[in-house]
């Protein structure tokens, strides 16, 4: 069973990574084109094709060539068969000494709040126009969700994406809407900007927000910021369940604990 934070934006044998809405753009620097690579050829569903990843990033594909050849050379990325790449040595070796970092705070406080709702719990990063979960504590219900550290999710469809886009300024809402189109995961996905708008007014003024089945059928999550400097949210917390087992007056609940657990975050992240 799956969370309504959990399933990929389906593509053609995978879950892209988050780009400019599939736009190929000249604009910005080497360093931030070659980030941009970086970070699709590392999403979910690889090895990919040139192709993709010529979409995700946002770079036109003669750059993208260029660029992989780069860091192909540095051991950041890895040729594989059928013109596909995936990530290098480096890039895996990289990523390991960043866990390797992160304070033992971080798994506690996100254990105290799963111990006390008794649901599953998710931290996510705000990356581009998605989320990527960096943390996952299953809950010792009798279902388990499909949800994996590494998977990217849309932001207008899920709880922790909804807190995240209440909190960044006015235009950047605007351009990814602009970016993404607000596609429909379910019947009960916002897909209209007023739509949308009105729930992010709502979701500032109750400090959380509710995805109730609007990612996924059966689906209930509740999720909350976590605000990094000026208050600008780098990422949240949700705290996942299903319909049948847990209301939305119930979940709803959770929210003290949620916020708690947020604020104790901030700092750590």
């Amino acid at each position: 069973m799956s969370t309504a934070d959990d399933n990929p934006i389906p593509e053609s044998g995978a879950a892209p990574p988050p780009g400019r809405g599939g736009r190929a753009s000249a604009a910005g620097s080497a360093l931030e084109k070659s980030l941009r690579i970086l970070e699709a050829v590392a999403a979910p569903g690889g090895p990919h094709r040139l192709t993709d990843l010529t979409a995700a990033a946002a770079v036109p594909k003669s750059s993208t060539f260029r660029i992989l050849a780069s860091l192909i050379e540095q051991g950041f990325v890895r040729p594989e068969a059928d013109s596909r790449y995936a990530p290098g040595p480096r890039l895996r070796a990289l990523a390991a000494l960043v866990g390797a970092g992160e304070p033992a705070d971080v798994e506690r406080i996100l254990d105290e709040l799963r111990r006390d709702t008794g649901q599953t719990v998710h931290l996510a990063l705000h990356t581009g126009e998605s989320l990527t979960y960096i943390r996952k504590l299953e809950s010792d219900q009798p279902f388990r969700t499909a949800s994996r550290v590494g998977m990217r999710m849309p932001l207008h469809t899920t709880a922790i994406g909804k807190a995240v886009l209440a909190h960044l300024p006015a235009e950047e809402v605007r351009e990814l809407i602009d970016a993404t189109g607000l596609p429909g995961r379910t019947p009960r996905s916002l897909t209209t900007p007023q739509a949308l708008r009105a729930e992010l007014e709502a979701v500032r003024a109750r400090g959380f927000a509710v995805d109730d089945e609007e990612n996924e059928p059966t689906i209930r999550c509740v999720g909350a910021p976590v605000l990094g400097p000026g208050g600008r949210p780098v990422g949240g917390v949700s705290v996942t369940t299903v319909t049948f087992l847990v209301s939305r007056e119930r979940i709803e609940t959770y929210a003290p604990a949620l916020r708690a657990a947020t604020e104790a975050l901030a700092p750590l992240l």
